[in-house]
């Protein structure tokens, strides 16, 4: 059962956030402009340090969405950019995801977090068919977590329950997402990408144990 007081008083927090728009632009522009920094990853030092490793994806991830005001993409550069996966062109296919092309379905926070899941756990051989399944299990149990921690899957129903306490779907006319920005949205619902990157950053690292 979701804790809906600790993620209202979560939402709370994100709302009176001082944003450091210009540091976090900064970043992004970096990242855009230099690519993805790939990394060697050391399984002893991610699980030595998970902790330190899930509170920066979370919100690195809430600083994402609020700049790039896109959830699939705030979650999924989170994620490349902690373990060095995927680049700007992996980021820009994203750029339709957001409750699956603005429909209310689907959240960002577990579009973004899948497309990482295929960037490490799938193989560059189209015909691994174990890797394929190894990364839809993950998958699967990775949406299973996100539920049990939010209550729902599908944006409008995360925005109502959660979020912003009434039925909103920001993509389904530039008069709804004028009220959602009205609403501060980009900031309360940045939780979201939090938690889902999250989410899929400690799958990735109790996979090296």
């Amino acid at each position: 059962m979701p804790d809906y007081a600790a993620l209202k008083q979560k939402v709370d927090e994100l709302a009176a956030r001082a944003w450091d728009v210009p540091a976090i632009e900064a970043r992004v522009r970096k990242l855009a402009q230099e690519g993805i920094p790939r990394k060697k990853l050391d399984p002893k030092e991610l699980l030595a340090n998970k902790q330190q490793v899930l509170d920066r994806v979370q919100r690195r991830a809430e600083e994402y969405n609020f700049i790039l005001k896109n959830c699939a993409q705030g979650t999924a550069l989170a994620l490349m950019e902690e373990f060095g996966q995927g680049n700007m062109e992996t980021l820009k296919a994203l750029t339709p995801f957001p409750g699956i092309g603005g429909t209310g379905e689907i959240c960002g926070g577990i579009t973004g977090s899948l497309i990482n899941f295929g960037l490490f756990f799938g193989s560059d051989d189209p015909l691994d068919y174990e890797a394929k399944g190894k990364t839809i299990r993950t998958a699967q149990q990775f949406m299973a977590a996100f539920e049990a921690k939010l209550g729902h899957r599908h944006c409008a129903d995360i925005i109502e329950k959660v979020t912003i306490g009434y039925r909103l779907n920001p993509g389904e006319s530039e008069e709804a997402m004028a009220t959602f920005a009205k609403e501060n949205g980009f900031a309360k619902c940045s939780m979201v990408p939090g938690i889902g990157a999250r989410l899929a950053a400690e799958f990735i690292i109790d996979s090296l144990k």
